[in-house]
């Protein structure tokens, strides 16, 4: 059982990496242009420039639009934790000790769901691992035709 389980995990990885980036990217779209309920589900957008917020919705959009493609996986999995740990001690903690006191479940179900990502990588599926083959098929490649000097 424990055999099939393993068998399985690349793949159970890569549809979490596909569920969480996309809720995450969902989340920029909303507060940037206003889809989806808008920011904060008021139906509008965050103004541009406005720090933290509209910083906050380009690292949530580029990221979360990354980490769903499994194109460099780790590093915006890495910066979307940061953001997300960030939000939820600048914005949320400062009014009360409890995710479920303060509002912050999603920042800190986010900054932990990217935190594991950023060492378990895209899992299956994932642009990341698509490029890495054909990287390493044209490398392989490459050393088979090239002539080498004795």
């Amino acid at each position: 059982m424990t055999d099939r389980l393993n068998s399985a995990q690349p793949y159970v990885i890569g549809l979490f990496r596909v569920v969480v980036g996309l809720l995450f990217a969902c989340h920029g779209a909303a507060s940037l242009f206003g889809v989806l309920g808008g920011a904060a589900g008021t139906g509008g957008t965050i103004p541009s420039g406005t720090w933290p917020g509209w910083y906050a919705a380009v690292i949530q959009l580029v990221c979360g639009s990354l980490v769903l493609l499994g194109l460099g996986t780790r590093a915006a999995a890495f910066l979307a934790s940061g953001s997300m740990a960030y939000a939820y001690f600048d914005v949320h903690q400062g009014s009360a000790l409890w995710p479920l006191q303060n509002g912050g479940e999603a920042s800190a179900m986010f900054c932990w769901a990217f935190f594991l990502l950023v060492f378990t990588g895209s899992g299956a599926f994932g642009l990341d691992r698509l490029l890495t083959r054909r990287s390493a098929g044209r490398a392989g490649s490459a050393a088979e035709t090239s002539p080498v000097a004795v």
